[in-house]
């Protein structure tokens, strides 16, 4: 070994402190991490929240001291398989050390705005569904009214309707829905608010805009359901069309297709392969890998990402936990994008700091 080189190592390095960095990009994201006694939170200790944010749990959501809310919608009552996903937020919560630097992306989002765990939305009932997405849709657009940017973890996909109705009173949103099935089915059993339906209502009642909108992943044999997806506009790119163009050219088209509106990010975890994410209700073999999901993601930077939704987590059905790890590491992901929106850089949002 060059002893001079080790000697300059030794010089620097040999007596650091815990928590001291010298290249300046490492420097400033350890400021995030550490006190200044050099000591770093431990992963597993207090109150569990979604990507260790601070926990801000205000009686009033709209009056929460944030940019953007992380929040759990633990609900249920829409699903036509497995039930369970109402413990999604809660094992989500429980996922460690996910963050706090992006390395592609070369973001700390949570240093360029203030982020908070909000807690969960307070649902009326658990037996009336219609009752909890009216309370979901109140939410949603108290969030809006003050600001605040929602992103919010189920929860069965039936939430992103009353998430988009809440949102997209004013201007219908675009968005990006990744995910193994169309969910623009309609009446099944005699309900048309299941999670097999959010995107068709979305449309109909006017707060999502199918031309600016692309599903991404549908596969299975319950593909046909989404008919409703084609003769809306929608663009649908199938898993095996996935497969074929690669990761680059789909970012490519979910870029064009969202154009430069403000659009809704909604990521179903069973757009992953069973391998990646077994804790789900309906399970779809031949899916994306969780690095696909990921590059997927990334690609999508500089979209004017306004909100989002990780849903269908089942936690119960995966003693392994990778489930909810995947759906920790997208709703970060998702994050990532949301403080990289040009309309929220336009407001001056955030706080200083690395990134």
């Amino acid at each position: 070994m060059d002893q001079e080189t080790l000697a300059r190592l030794r010089a620097r390095y040999a007596d650091a402190k815990q928590g001291e960095f010298f290249d300046p990009r490492c420097a400033a994201i350890a400021r995030t991490q550490f006190t200044e006694d050099g000591r770093r939170r431990w992963p597993f200790e207090g109150v569990a929240t979604f990507l260790g944010a601070p926990h801000d749990p205000a009686a009033d959501p709209a009056q929460a001291a944030v940019d953007i809310a992380l929040f759990g919608v633990p609900f249920d009552l829409g699903v036509t398989n497995r039930s369970g996903t109402r413990l999604g937020p809660r094992a989500v919560r429980a996922v460690e050390r996910i963050g706090p630097h992006e390395p592609v992306l070369d973001l700390v989002p949570m240093a360029k705005a203030r982020v908070a765990d909000i807690g969960d939305i307070p649902l009326p009932s658990r037996y009336s569904l219609e009752r909890c997405h009216a309370a979901i849709e109140d939410f949603a657009a108290r969030l809006g009214a003050a600001g605040i940017r929602p992103l919010a973890v189920g929860g069965d996909h039936s939430i992103s309707l009353p998430l988009l109705r809440g949102l997209g009173r004013d201007r219908p949103l675009g968005m990006i829905h990744i995910d193994a099935h169309a969910d623009t089915a309609g009446v099944y059993e005699g309900t048309k608010f299941h999670h097999g339906a959010p995107f068709r209502e979305a449309v109909l009642a006017g707060v999502l805009d199918p031309a600016r909108t692309i599903q991404i992943g549908l596969r299975g044999g319950g593909i046909w359901l989404g008919e409703f997806s084609y003769d809306s506009g929608m663009t649908v790119v199938p898993m095996h069309e996935v497969e074929v163009a690669g990761i680059a050219a789909v970012v490519a088209k979910a870029r064009a297709v969202a154009g430069t509106g403000p659009t809704y990010l909604s990521f179903d975890i069973d757009a992953l392969d069973p391998a990646f994410a077994p804790g789900t209700g309906t399970p779809e073999v031949g899916g994306l890998s969780t690095r696909e999901a990921v590059a997927l993601l990334r690609g999508l930077a500089g979209l004017d990402i306004v909100a989002g939704d990780v849903v269908e987590v089942a936690p119960q059905y995966d003693p392994t936990t990778i489930t909810a790890q995947a759906a920790a590491q997208i709703l970060f992901q998702i994050l990532c994008l949301m403080v990289l929106a040009p309309s929220f850089a336009a407001r001056g949002c955030g706080a200083a700091g690395a990134g």
